[in-house]
């Protein structure tokens, strides 16, 4: 432990890093490399909470757009993420590392209502916690999720796990070869530059909290890994300091 760069983290993974090539859905490979990599981060004695987006199956923004309510939109997103932490749970609990998964919508039947005093005991015993629900409440993104997890269990840093990208770029780097990457950025760089990597309310909240976020492409075996000792790869974004 002593050697590691941060002991207790965040671990956002989007929705779409979950479907794979597939682009929607939850695909059962990926889902198995991410449990492995997080069990080769948790075997060094780290503490880990992952939120994990819905986009590989619904968006509210995106029912709301088609006409539907928003608030009924984004309950729907949440249940959505309810079950990528249900996928992510069973493929870390095959390989043995012992998880559990609490939801901001209480669902009994299946997982432990979120309790912030719960989740921090889990962590001190070696489970890995798994944040399902959103915050609970619609028109806030899981990358909000994230940031308010991160700042209850004082977590050192929000790792922004990207399906495919490795960093943060001036451009999207799929469409501008030109596009620049940046080593390092502040959360107010992300909101002059108007760089999408997390919504304002996420940023506001991890700004005021001034807890690092970095950027990495979770494709790349042994990435996570990489991040808590301290390798610098990815894009590191801090308070403003």
């Amino acid at each position: 432990m002593s050697q590691l760069k941060y002991k207790r983290v965040i671990l956002k993974v989007s929705g779409e890093a979950l479907a794979g090539d597939k682009g929607f859905g939850i695909n059962p490979v990926v889902i198995k490399h991410l449990a492995e990599e997080i069990k080769s981060v948790h075997e060094l004695g780290v503490q880990i909470g992952v939120v994990c987006g819905g986009g590989n199956m619904w968006r509210g923004v995106t029912g709301a757009d088609l006409g539907m309510e928003r608030a009924q939109a984004d309950y729907m997103g949440m249940l959505a993420t309810i079950m990528n932490g249900l996928a992510l749970q069973d493929g870390l609990e095959n390989i043995g590392v012992p998880t559990r998964l609490q939801t901001s919508i209480e669902m009994r039947q299946i997982a432990e209502p979120y309790i912030r005093r719960r989740a921090l005991r889990h962590l001190q015993k070696g489970r890995i916690v798994i944040f399902g629900g959103g915050t609970g409440n619609p028109y806030f993104s899981t990358d909000t999720t994230a940031a308010l997890r991160a700042a209850e269990i004082d977590a050192d840093v929000i790792l922004m796990a990207k399906n495919g990208v490795d960093g943060v770029y001036s451009a999207d780097p799929k469409t501008h070869a030109d596009a620049t990457k940046f080593d390092e950025l502040t959360q107010l760089d992300l909101i002059d530059k108007n760089l999408q990597v997390m919504d304002r309310t996420a940023s506001s909240l991890s700004m005021d909290t001034d807890i690092p976020l970095v950027v990495f492409n979770v494709n790349k075996e042994g990435n996570i890994r990489r991040v808590v000792e301290g390798e610098k790869i990815g894009t590191i974004i801090r308070g403003n300091k």
